[in-house]
């Protein structure tokens, strides 16, 4: 049976999975993401290759990585995975510019265990104070070898267009509109779009209206707000493309923060 529970504190973001059937569709986070698989083979796209995390295998996702998921067999997969704001995850590490992870899966037991030791504590209950301490240690089991800086990734074509798409997503997105912005045709924009961020615009758009539903959903508690504010048809609309990226509708998200303190 498939099962995803979410957790948080010390601004930190826990989930604990179990799945079999159930298929992430290709989508990205903001945050950096840490998993560890407990269970089974874990398989996904990312980058343009396939990836197979094997039990005590550390998962390592960067801001805006594309990439799906899903048991590699039938007998399934168990998981956790922490997700960590940037400028959060930085200031852990003691570093003003960005990094990124250099490796997308490590067999390293120290990291592992620090890493369910924190996700232990949060779905747990423990003081936030003793979940900032874990966080803190759980920086310390990176070395230089498995980090790298950002560099400049992100083109100044690839940085307007995003701004763009963010200053659209309470509203249907006229992609003709965006074009005439930089005099591209529609297929120009699209192509030239994809092959700087491996997604499509649209793509981009509708995973940008889900992050931003959760952001406000964590801070509000009120799904229909996220509805409202992000311009979804209705509830079962935002829940449908919720379930898509984090396995979950959004209200019952909703209700597994209720159980936890927020910062």
């Amino acid at each position: 049976m498939d099962r995803f529970i979410y957790g948080q504190s010390a601004g930190v973001t826990a989930l604990s999975a179990s799945m079999a059937d159930f298929q992430y569709k290709k989508h990205s986070h903001e945050e950096y993401a840490l998993g560890v698989t407990l269970r089974g083979i874990q398989e996904y796209h990312l980058d343009g290759s396939l990836q197979a995390s094997r039990q005590n295998g550390v998962m390592l996702f960067n801001p805006e990585q594309n990439h799906d998921g899903r048991s590699q067999n039938r007998s399934g997969i168990d998981y956790v995975m922490i997700y960590i704001h940037p400028k959060l995850f930085l200031e852990i590490l003691g570093k003003k510019d960005a990094v990124l992870f250099d490796t997308p899966i490590v067999y390293r037991a120290g990291l592992r265990r620090s890493i369910l030791k924190l996700t232990k504590a949060i779905f747990g209950g423990a003081p936030e104070a003793y979940c900032h301490e874990l966080l803190l240690g759980l920086a310390g089991h990176f070395s230089e070898v498995e980090l790298r800086p950002a560099g400049l990734r992100d083109l100044t074509f690839v940085r307007q267009a995003k701004e763009v798409i963010h200053g659209h997503l309470a509203h249907v997105l006229k992609l003709e509109d965006v074009c005439a912005l930089f005099g591209m045709s529609k297929y120009q924009f699209i192509r030239a779009f994809k092959a700087n961020t491996g997604t499509s615009p649209y793509q981009y758009y509708l995973n940008c209206k889900v992050e931003r539903a959760k952001q406000l959903i964590e801070k509000h508690r009120d799904v229909y707000l996220a509805v409202a504010e992000y311009g979804f048809v209705d509830l079962a609309h935002l829940n449908r493309h919720f379930r898509n990226i984090y396995g979950t509708t959004a209200f019952e998200y909703m209700s597994y923060l209720n159980s936890y303190k927020m910062d």
